[in-house]
């Protein structure tokens, strides 16, 4: 069974759909709507540039390490700076992200 580059990116989308979705909290469909395709449009750039940090910051803190001959603060500022989240683009990071929008704002 090999695993084929549409089944993958199925895969992802199915993920996002998945992660994405059920958080939301809007009133309005049409801005529950916009909010999930929003969010999951962003994570489709968001989650391979992340994956891509993470990966470079680790490499590169590890090969810190061993170039200044093991300087640890040096090596621990990279990995936190690389390796912290978020690692998805939630709602709620989207609409922190906006700033305070009054018209956005959910009536109870």
């Amino acid at each position: 069974m090999t695993i084929t580059a549409k089944s993958v990116a199925v895969a992802l989308v199915w993920a996002m759909f998945a992660l994405c979705a059920a958080p939301l909290r809007a009133e309005d469909l049409t801005e529950k709507a916009g909010v999930a395709v929003g969010v999951t449009v962003g994570n489709l750039w968001f989650v391979p540039i992340k994956a891509i940090t993470v990966s470079v910051g680790a490499l590169s803190g590890a090969l810190s390490y061993v170039v200044t001959g093991g300087n640890r603060e040096l090596t621990q500022q990279i990995w936190q700076d690389t390796l912290q989240g978020p690692f998805v683009i939630t709602p709620e990071i989207a609409r922190q992200s906006i700033g305070h929008r009054p018209e956005l704002q959910e009536t109870k």
